[in-house]
């Protein structure tokens, strides 16, 4: 006989609140495109705000926000900031999430 403590499906509360936070984090829609940008790549900051169309400014507060919740890091390569998302985890959801909604074919 299993017991509910077995369960596969069993979460840690620590598991629990860093997925709460990382998903309250990508919950903003330029966070959120940012790291569709970003994808399983490193980018250069310069070309995600090409990308993503908005101020260098107003990228580089929410690319300080997705750091913080250690969503996405960022390293320092001569005069670029590269960035590139964080956790292997974040990344697979990420994939699912592009494969879901950021198709420009399924827009």
């Amino acid at each position: 006989m299993s017991t509910q403590s077995e369960s596969p499906f069993e979460m840690k509360e620590e598991n629990i609140s860093k997925a709460s936070k990382a998903l309250k984090a990508m919950g903003h829609p330029l966070r959120l495109k940012i790291l569709c940008v970003i994808g399983g790549q490193e980018l250069p900051v310069m070309d995600i705000v090409k990308q993503v169309g908005t101020t260098q400014s107003n990228i580089s507060q929410h690319i300080d926000i997705l750091r913080e919740k250690e969503i996405i890091t960022s390293r320092r390569e001569g005069s670029k900031i590269l960035c590139k998302i964080r956790d292997p985890k974040i990344l697979n959801l990420m994939d699912t999430m592009q494969q879901t909604f950021c198709q420009i074919n399924d827009l």
